[in-house]
C-alpha cells in the first residue's frame, strides 16, 4: 500500500524537504505552497482538489483553475494522479456532473462518498482504474461504528473473493487501525503534519524539530500495510 502524507508540514523549507524525501506526498490545491519543494524529492505525489477545506471553511472549488494546476504538474515524473473535483456532502448528480467535466487527458481519480448509493460505487469501479473513498454525511468520521458498518456494506459489494474489482484509495484513512483492515491500494492523511506541530503532547523526549516529529509519526504509520483481502468483518453499530 502507498502511504501518502499530506502537506503543508509547517516549519522551515529545509525541514519540509527532509521529511518528504523518498516519501509519498498528498498535496492539496488549497495548500499548494510546498509542492515545488516536495515534487523533486518525494518518491511520488498525488494532488488533492481541496474539497475537504471547502467543506470545512465554505466556498467552492475553482474547477478550471484546478485543472490548470493539475495540467501544470501532471508531466512531472513523480506525479501519480489527481483527485477529480467533488462535493463532499453533495448528491450523486452533483458529483457525476463534475466527473463528466474532467478533461480526459488528465490522470484523475473519482470519489465515491459513503453517503451515496453503493450502485454509484459499482458503476465507478467498472470504469475507473482507481476510486477514492470519501467519508461523508453520517459516515464522516473514519473509524466510527457507523462508518465501519457502511464500509462493510460497500466492500461486500465491490470485492470478489475478498479483492476489490478496482484499486481503492482511502481519503483521510492513513490510520493503521483503519487501513490495516481494508484492501486499499493507497491512503492519505495529514496526521504527521498536524500532530508534529503539537509539541506539548510529546513528553520529555520531544524531537527538537517539526520534521523530526513528523518523521517519528510517519515511520510508525508506514510500519503497517493494508489488508491483502477483505474478510467481511462488519463492526457492531452502537446507538
Amino acid at each position: 500500500m502507498i502511504h501518502y502524507h499530506g502537506s503543508p508540514l509547517g516549519g522551515d523549507r529545509a525541514g519540509v524537504v527532509r521529511f518528504f524525501s523518498g516519501r509519498h506526498a498528498f498535496v492539496s490545491f488549497a495548500n499548494q505552497g510546498d509542492l515545488p519543494a516536495i515534487a523533486d524529492v518525494a518518491q511520488s505525489f498525488a494532488i488533492d482538489n481541496g474539497a475537504f477545506t471547502v467543506w470545512k471553511q465554505g466556498g467552492e472549488i475553482d474547477f478550471n483553475a484546478y485543472c490548470d494546476f493539475v495540467r501544470e504538474w501532471h508531466r512531472h515524473p513523480g506525479f501519480d494522479w489527481a483527485v477529480i473535483p467533488d462535493v463532499i456532502d453533495g448528491t450523486s448528480e452533483d458529483n457525476d456532473e463534475l466527473l463528466a467535466m474532467w478533461p480526459s487527458d488528465l490522470p484523475g481519480v473519482p470519489v465515491w462518498h459513503l453517503h451515496e448509493p453503493i450502485q454509484r460505487l459499482l458503476l465507478l469501479a467498472r470504469v475507473w482504474p482507481r476510486v477514492a473513498f470519501g467519508s461523508s454525511g453520517a459516515y464522516s468520521e473514519p473509524g466510527s461504528a457507523l462508518w465501519w458498518a457502511r464500509m462493510s456494506e460497500a466492500l461486500n459489494e465491490i470485492c470478489e473473493e475478498g479483492r476489490p474489482i478496482t484499486k481503492l484509495h482511502g481519503l483521510r484513512m492513513l490510520n493503521p487501525a483503519v487501513f490495516s483492515e481494508l484492501p486499499l491500494a493507497s491512503a492519505d492523511s495529514c496526521n504527521a503534519a498536524i500532530n508534529s506541530g503539537m509539541e506539548s503532547q510529546w513528553g520529555r523526549y520531544t524531537p527538537p524539530t517539526r520534521w523530526q516529529r513528523a518523521e517519528v509519526i510517519a515511520a510508525r504509520v508506514e510500519a503497517y500495510n493494508s489488508a491483502p483481502v477483505w474478510r467481511g468483518v462488519v463492526q457492531e453499530v452502537l446507538f
